[in-house]
């Protein structure tokens, strides 16, 4: 382990968040939300960092638990806990840890393993994400992923989405704020279908005017300028920044 970096377990949680977050095409799960030591309930598991994913994709679709490991004495210790002998959480769960440190043929049944180098980059070792980094062939991916698929405590992974979700505010003022922006984009999208057929409609009317006097063809001309000066306008109008997500 000569010339391996000492991280943090901190350093370490924030690196297995922004990893649970990367799309497939990177090698990761593509989770959309990913939170580090969240409680599972008043007791019990308190995972370094969890990540779930909703995409309307049955087989792509769950949570992932990504646990943290700085020395060999609490990755050993870690087999002990309660929630790794009776379940726990994740539907597919990953040790992270300093390169090397941890061996792939070390790991419980079902676990995959991601480590660190020096520069903080991960290299998957075992795992679906191991399948991932290692082939391009979709079916392969889909087999690994539902090879390393397990159950996972469905209580505790809805106890954390809750309280994390309690704690943007009130949840239907959000939402009501949500549907406005929404609507308000809806309009403007429309707006700006009327305004291109609008346009189309002139340039036709300008190739036919080419033909006629020259007072016609400029009063044309300036009805189109005026109308591209509109659709611009329209454009650049803004839609509430609290709409972010929708699409």
């Amino acid at each position: 382990m000569d010339g391996v970096r000492q991280w943090t377990h901190a350093e370490l949680c924030a690196i297995a968040v922004k990893w649970l977050k990367r799309p497939n095409s990177n090698n990761g799960h593509g989770c959309h939300v990913a939170v580090s030591e969240v409680r599972s309930g008043w007791t019990g598991e308190i995972p370094d960092a969890i990540g779930f994913r909703q995409s309307g994709y049955t087989p792509s679709d769950g949570s992932v638990v990504v646990e943290v490991k700085v020395s060999r004495s609490d990755f050993l210790a870690d087999r002990k806990k309660p929630h790794r002998i009776e379940g726990g959480l994740g539907n597919w769960r990953y040790f992270m840890c300093p390169e090397g440190m941890i061996q792939p043929d070390e790991l419980p049944e079902g676990w995959g393993l991601l480590w660190i180098n020096k520069r903080g980059h991960v290299k998957p070792k075992a795992g679906f994400a191991l399948a991932l980094a290692g082939s391009s062939n979709y079916h392969r991916h889909q087999e690994a992923m539902a090879a390393f698929r397990q159950e996972s405590d469905l209580l505790g992974e809805q106890f954390i989405l809750v309280k994390l979700y309690s704690r943007i505010g009130d949840a239907e003022e959000l939402n009501q704020k949500m549907r406005e922006a929404w609507a308000e984009r809806q309009q403007l999208a429309k707006r700006c279908d009327q305004l291109r057929e609008e346009v189309r409609s002139l340039r036709r009317d300008l190739r036919v005017a080419r033909r006629r006097p020259a007072n016609e063809l400029d009063e044309l001309t300036e009805s189109l300028g005026n109308l591209n000066a509109n659709r611009d306008s329209t454009r650049k109008s803004p839609v509430r920044s609290w709409a972010g997500g929708e699409s």
